[in-house]
């Protein structure tokens, strides 16, 4: 992996750009400014791609690009991004030309090019990528069979073909591939022809449509293949041959199906690129792509070796259905730059979990997003690096600083509460007709908004300021006095997090009250209501019986942090058992967790909580967020170190899981409940019973212990340094020599409480040359410290923030998101906090995201110091 260099910062307010002077030549480095892209879109306009690849399934692949595109201005060089690769022949307007080219970019000279039509070929040969992006190729350990797809976001098309490498400059695609015989091929558009060549096959494409570089692909491999071509779209899906088994395509059609219906409908404009593929693909960085008709997903979260649970099932839909959204909304009509990139991913987000709570069996998709996502985003959001929504890349060195639970889920809730602003209708009417007017073309944040704002007949730029370009969460608390046992006065109280971030914003939500009877908490009352400004006087609500709890973002329509009065939060800890609303006790127990990471509820009284209400939860969705809640307070009490409370306690949550997994009668809730045993267990007598249902010794009625489940335990076993686990390791590696067995295999080795290990892998992980897949190394790093392993951990922390620098240099993005979020070290000490404070004077050079991940682990840090002190008082 070649030395990068940053990008020059750009100054940009709102979006806009400055532009490079005539005679600035492009930086010689690896990225694109979004000044260098802005001038070079000026110029060119009308592109059209034929591309030509040879893919042998070896380590390099060969091919053939020629562009045309109309050029307005012939008076300067032009360039034409390519990532690491060795030309073997440049003609431009059909002359031979020797190449200029630095290994990032070519450069084609003024006297070379000609105002109008140019047509410009370029032959050439590249590896193939190991790290997930370009033309990534895996080969498979079970059978030696080879795989490759592409993945171009953000800007990394170029590390498979010459291409203008932008989003605002939208071509079309005509490809040919010459592949092995057994190979199938999946593109944007549906193959016209598949002709035997030599021994192989070739595959013709027709030419596409207008599409960003980001958003066409092309996949090639020995892929299994189904189809379903019972819908108005003829649907196929492709998975390795050796994880066939694993692949339930009929889950995959059925959610494809009522998604593809669903958008048709509320779009208003029929899905327009004819077919629809989704490959299941190995090494993937990301979840999914929505690369237009062949969308991609990873393997690592969608291939399971039991049968899928329900929460697995809904996973799936709703990634599908993101992904579908952007089909629209994002390759349809796309951003100009990547500043947008926010809105793309926000906008699928918002309209992947209505497609999911309206389209399929999932109806409670808003439930799922608010304790997983939504809690994403207001955590993200009252970080000391939090960010506005719409925030300035200057260059595609930073396109994905800001990709983050700000981007996808805090930038949802806004448009979901921009839909209860303005009205369901409104706001649908409003996306029609955006992508009605800019389909095949780049818009900007103005653009869609300004849609928004004619259909509902409002000037929305004072919305868009607060919310969109200005950070932090505010906070909404109850004000209210009673007499005579009904309201007095009530009013809502909007306060935000201080002088840096002093916005307070425009919401509407609802204001439920709550009475506490023999049925339970039930609702007496509720109003919507839109407020703004510090004080909402809500008359509606006066001489209404007076609460016992008042909870001011009542079904969730807001995006606001809820500061329950004391009275309400004393209800919610006591009476979590008696809310028939499964929603409303998601938003109870989340108020609980708040005050326990602002360090005002003792962490020891939610375990006390939790342990008394846990068992008896009845909502699937519920209790996977508390259980979550629950493996993080363990992970707190591991950092503090060990104490005779923590031994207790996490015994306790022992117990109480394996006796649940064992009562449970539905498999669900027995699956949930046992990963939750797995996920606790670190007692002597726990990891004995761990070890006893591997080996079959121990059977619990109803569980199947299949690979995935074994892997879980494994890893565990060897966390804790069991007696024999090491030796179990290697068994189950003979065992199970899958892709997903092999990256299971790291996870349980590097976990192991072993200085020698550790060291080993580390080794490993700072070789920026190692031969080990990207996805591998990413699996190392993030098993190298758990929690507990406090000592080792500490062994070589000094020396990992020493040449955090050096690697922040030498690695890049794709590296450091990876590195930079599970090696800089945190161990939950005043000393620690203050190690990391002294890290970060002494780099302040370090690149965007990496000096995020060094002031989120201080801040985090310094939370876990605060909620020990908070139990010890």
């Amino acid at each position: 992996m070649k030395k990068y260099l940053i990008a020059g910062a750009v100054a940009l307010a709102f979006g806009g750009v400055a532009h490079a002077a005539d005679s600035a030549p492009r930086a010689e480095n690896a990225y694109l400014s979004q000044a260098d892209a802005a001038a070079r879109s000026a110029r060119v306009s009308n592109v059209d791609y034929t591309l030509e690849f040879a893919l042998t399934g070896k380590e390099t692949f060969s091919g053939t690009t020629t562009l045309s595109f109309d050029l307005n201005d012939a008076s300067q060089a032009l360039t034409i991004d390519l990532d690491n690769a060795t030309i073997s022949r440049l003609t431009v307007n059909g002359k031979t030309i020797a190449p200029q080219y630095n290994q990032w970019f070519i450069t084609l000279a003024a006297a070379d090019l000609k105002a109008g039509r140019n047509t410009v070929t370029i032959a050439y040969s590249r590896p193939h990528s190991t790290n997930g992006e370009g033309l990534h190729r895996m080969v498979d350990p079970v059978d030696g069979r080879v795989y490759t797809y592409s993945h171009f976001e953000p800007a990394a098309a170029h590390q498979m073909f010459p291409v203008f490498d932008q989003p605002d400059l939208k071509g079309t695609y005509q490809v040919t591939v010459t592949t092995p015989a057994d190979w199938v091929v999946s593109s944007t558009m549906r193959e016209s022809g598949v002709q035997d060549v030599d021994g192989g096959k070739q595959w013709t494409f027709p030419r596409s449509k207008k599409l960003s570089p980001y958003n066409f692909s092309m996949h090639a491999g020995p892929y299994k293949v189904w189809e379903d071509n019972s819908g108005k779209y003829p649907m196929r899906l492709f998975a390795r041959q050796s994880v066939a088994t694993q692949v339930s395509p009929q889950d995959w059609f059925k959610y494809t199906k009522q998604g593809l219906t669903f958008f048709d409908q509320y779009f208003g404009i029929p899905y327009q690129f004819e077919k629809y593929d989704q490959l299941l693909v190995p090494d993937f960085l990301y979840g999914a792509m929505e690369n237009a008709a062949a969308i991609t997903f990873a393997e690592g979260r969608f291939l399971h070796k039991e049968e899928m649970t329900v929460a697995q099932k809904q996973s799936l839909a709703g990634v599908i259905m993101h992904e579908m959204a952007h089909q629209w909304f994002g390759d349809l009509v796309t951003m100009k730059w990547w500043n947008g990139l926010w809105l793309n991913e926000s906008f699928a987000s918002f309209m992947g979990t209505l497609a999911t709570a309206e389209a399929t069996e999932f109806s409670n998709a808003w439930q799922s997003f608010y304790s997983g996502g939504k809690q994403a985003a207001y955590t993200q959001d009252q970080r000391v690096t939090t960010h506005a929504i719409e925030t300035p890349v200057p260059s595609t060195a930073n396109a994905f600083d800001n990709i983050d639970a700000i981007t996808y889920s805090k930038g949802a809730s806004t448009l979901k509460q921009l839909r209860h602003l303005l009205g369901e209708e409104v706001f649908r009417k409003g996306v029609h007709n955006y992508l009605v007017k800019y389909q095949y073309q780049n818009a900007t944040l103005d653009d869609f908004i300004g849609s928004l704002g004619e259909a509902a007949n409002r000037d929305l730029s004072g919305w868009t300021k607060e919310w969109l370009y200005q950070a932090g969460v505010n906070t909404i608390a109850a004000d209210y006095k009673c007499s005579a046992g009904k309201i007095s006065a009530f009013t809502l109280r909007q306060s935000a997090p201080g002088k840096e971030l002093p916005t307070l914003r425009e919401q509407r939500v609802q204001v439920g009250l709550f009475q506490l009877g023999a049925q339970g908490l039930a609702l007496s009352k509720n109003v919507a209501i839109t407020y703004q400004g510090a004080t909402t006087v809500v008359p509606e609500l006066k001489g209404a019986a007076c609460p016992d709890l008042v909870y001011p973002n009542y079904q969730d329509w807001g995006f606001v942090q809820v500061q329950l009065d004391k009275k309400s939060f004393a209800t919610a800890q006591s009476s979590l058992s008696k809310v028939d609303d499964p929603l409303l006790r998601s938003m109870l127990w989340q108020s609980l967790w708040d005050g326990v990471r602002s360090a005002k509820l003792p962490l020891n009284a939610f375990l006390n909580t939790a342990l008394a209400n846990a068992p008896a939860e009845k909502d699937y969705t519920l209790l996977g967020d508390i259980v979550d809640k629950l493996q993080a307070s363990v992970g707190y009490l591991n950092l503090m170190g060990p104490s005779a409370y923590n031994t207790k306690v996490i015994a306790q949550l022992e117990q109480m899981s394996f006796d649940a997994a064992k009562a449970a009668t539905d498999t669900n809730f027995q699956r949930r409940w046992f990963s939750t045993y797995i996920s606790v267990a670190s007692s002597p007598a726990a990891l004995n019973q761990l070890a006893a249902i591997l080996d079959g010794k121990l059977l619990v009625p109803g569980l199947n212990v299949g690979q995935d489940v074994r892997w879980n335990i494994i890893r565990r076993l060897n966390r804790y340094a069991y007696p024999g686990s090491d030796a179990l390791l290697a068994a189950e590696q003979e065992r199970d020599k899958s892709d997903s067995g092999q990256q299971a295999a790291i996870a349980a080795t590097v976990v192991r409480p072993d200085a020698k290990v550790k060291a080993e892998w580390a080794a490993t992980i700072a070789d920026l040359k190692t031969t080990l897949p990207f996805s591998k190394v990413r699996t190392a790093m993030g098993s190298m410290f758990p929690p507990e392993q406090r000592a080792l951990n500490e062994q070589t922390a000094a020396q990992r923030l020493a040449t955090l620098g050096e690697v922040d240099k030498a690695a890049g993005p794709v590296y450091m998101r990876a590195y930079a979020a599970s090696q800089i070290p945190a161990t939950c000490t005043p000393a620690s906090v203050a190690r990391l404070d002294a890290a970060i004077a002494k780099l302040p050079g370090l690149s965007t995201g990496t000096q995020r991940a060094l002031l989120i682990a201080k801040q985090e840090d310094e939370r876990c110091v605060a909620i020990k002190q908070a139990m010890m008082k």
